[in-house]
């Protein structure tokens, strides 16, 4: 037994060497500086140099779920969304690298609320550098986060990374500050 637990801890600090070791490779972002887990820290190094498929999605509907933080929205898959402090309100301030790790909720046009008690008048759109459409939700960009890895995770709440904090986002839209808690994700 104590062979297994030496080679488990080798291999958690293989994985965090190798996630420090991308997490400081070039291309102007910031390393993202976690408090989650170091088995998130992994996954969402991982993720950063995968493509972010998220991201190609065009899905218009938001909608809000109860989860151990509250009620929070999510995307028409059911996948958590997540605002950014640093955004300025209607405007991202999330590009580069950073979208690699926080793809945002790219949309074809207004997007549509679902159910839950989401408000059809909090939620509306910008602009992004590129052109793409980005939903928002009183005034919030929105995104997903590659580290949540299936509907109901909520991985990104508290993250800090790309020089400020990530949090799941609220009914009312505001920020939801109720720290993470290691249950295992689902609603």
């Amino acid at each position: 037994m104590g062979t297994n637990t030496g080679r488990a801890t080798a291999m958690t600090l293989a994985l965090l060497c190798g996630a420090a070791v991308a997490g400081c490779s070039g291309g102007g972002g910031a390393p993202a500086k976690r408090s989650g887990a170091p088995e998130d820290l992994a996954a969402a190094s991982a993720s950063a140099t995968a493509s972010p498929s998220p991201s190609a999605t065009a899905v218009g509907k938001v909608s809000a779920r109860s989860t151990s933080l509250g009620k929070i929205l999510v995307d028409g898959e059911g996948r958590t969304l997540y605002l950014f402090v640093a955004d300025h309100r209607h405007k991202s301030t999330c590009t580069g690298d950073c979208v690699k790790i926080w793809p945002p909720l790219i949309v074809a046009g207004k997007p549509e609320a679902g159910t839950g008690g989401v408000k059809e008048n909090l939620l509306s759109t910008t602009n992004r550098d590129n052109g793409a459409i980005q939903a928002t939700y009183n005034g919030h960009p929105l995104y997903r986060f590659t580290g949540d890895h299936k509907p109901g995770d909520t991985n990104g709440q508290g993250d800090v990374s790309f020089h400020d904090t990530w949090y799941v986002v609220g009914t009312s839209g505001k920020k939801n500050t109720t720290p993470q808690q290691n249950t295992g994700g689902g609603y």
